[in-house]
């Protein structure tokens, strides 16, 4: 068997362009989504992607979190997409499609293999009748469920340094420094779902006690991270070249938002090539505190990998920036912003910059976007009871099809694929 996370398909010959074309919500944008897009491009020479509309999305399931300047962005920003098509309707009509075809010149419509059922009709039914529709295997192991889920179990509080308890009634306090605490409601089935692990007796011991305390969320990722992956999403990684203006950026990169992108499209003008520290767990929650990070260090690796804007990352980058590391690495310039994810605000800059601000090669600049893993916090958290309700059902739909897949491949004595459902 060919494994999603050691394989790419087969692609076609180098003879002439062949044309992908995928679409999608993409709210909330996680590397499952770039994943998707790796997969969907192997299969021709040239990704266009249609981002669903905001109306057309809040007609068909309700207003998505993200406006669709923000879904754009983290679209644009993925490395394995050529072109992007706003404001493309949820619903794949065969006259969208015949659209579609003519004027971009599209070769194949790709979709995840999951089924994509509307009103009781195959969306892509048109599509697959002229023999111009191809799938791909769902990446598992992540889903915008399962990280929508874990930031249910944040409340504003979150950002103190405080234990997250769940009791067998389904709620879960956060208590922070001293006497404040609050709570937020989840559903007492969530502990069910191989997702969202709250007291699970058999989690990890360092995510989920027998008191039943949560500690950090990104620990509860199901997605198995191997070297196969990390190289498939370093595809075109080349070290600088003598004479490059090597630009350093730091950072948690919690939650890969569109921020983030903004940000670092505009650091990367300040040079030839720019690589990107990423700090691990243990870094990231001992300065921001609660259950954060959301997403553990490969997650993120894999999220910052995806994005086109940077040539190279630093795998569980040091805080401090020494003198050896900018000589080892021939950084030019170490940069960083005037927005910050870190909510209690940047405390540790003197100690994490000092020798770069030392040596001159420091710099400041304007973050070009206010968005902040704040806001996608607050979004989620103010459509708390609706997204709750939603992600059961998504979870039990999930549930069905993951059974059937491998039940059939079971009984006919194939081995278990993998794959990224329609975003």
């Amino acid at each position: 068997r060919e494994d999603m996370f050691s394989s790419t398909p087969t692609r076609p010959s180098k003879s002439r362009e062949i044309r992908i074309f995928m679409d999608g919500a993409f709210d909330v944008m996680h590397y499952g989504h770039m994943n998707a897009f790796r997969l969907g491009r192997s299969l021709g020479t040239y990704l266009i992607v249609g981002v669903n509309s905001d109306e057309s999305i809040t007609q068909c399931k309700g207003p998505p979190l993200m406006n669709d300047k923000e879904r754009m962005t983290m679209v644009e920003g993925c490395k394995f997409v050529d072109e992007v098509v706003p404001n493309c309707p949820y619903i794949m009509t065969s006259e969208y499609l015949e659209f579609i075809f003519e004027k971009y010149g599209v070769d194949y419509v790709v979709h995840g293999d999951d089924p994509c059922v509307v009103d009781g009709k195959d969306v892509y039914e048109s599509a697959k009748r002229r023999g111009r529709y191809r799938s791909i295997p769902r990446t598992e192991g992540v889903s915008t469920t399962d990280i929508v889920g874990r930031m249910l179990l944040m409340t504003k509080d979150h950002h103190l340094k405080g234990r997250i308890r769940a009791n067998s009634a389904g709620s879960v306090s956060v208590s922070g420094m001293g006497n404040s605490s609050s709570s937020i409601q989840v559903d007492g089935n969530l502990d069910d779902d191989s997702d969202n692990e709250i007291h699970n007796e058999n989690a990890d011991d360092d995510a989920v006690s027998s008191a039943g305390e949560i500690g950090v969320l990104g620990r509860q990722s199901k997605f198995l991270t191997t070297s196969m992956m990390l190289r498939l999403f370093s595809a075109g990684v080349k070290p600088p070249k003598d004479g490059m203006k090597v630009i350093y950026v730091d950072g948690a990169w919690d939650m890969f938002h569109c921020g983030h992108v903004e940000f670092l499209k505009e650091a990367l003008k300040r040079g030839d090539y720019l690589i990107v520290g990423i700090h691990g767990d243990s870094v990231v929650n001992k300065r921001r505190g609660g259950n954060l990070p959301l997403m553990n260090l490969h997650e993120r690796v894999l999220s910052v990998l995806g994005c086109k804007y940077i040539n190279d990352v630093l795998i569980d980058a040091p805080l401090e920036i020494s003198p050896d590391m900018i000589a080892s690495l021939k950084i030019t310039e170490v940069v960083h912003g005037t927005e910050s994810d870190d909510i209690s605000g940047e405390t540790s800059l003197g100690y994490r910059y000092r020798y770069p601000k030392e040596m001159g090669i420091l710099a400041s600049i304007k973050s070009p976007s206010t968005f902040t893993l704040g806001n996608i916090v607050s979004r989620i958290q103010n459509k708390q009871t609706e997204l709750q309700a939603k992600i059961e059902r998504k979870k039990k739909a999930e549930r069905e099809w993951f059974d059937n897949k491998y039940s059939t491949s079971i009984s006919n004595g194939g081995d278990n694929s993998n794959g990224n459902s329609k975003p």
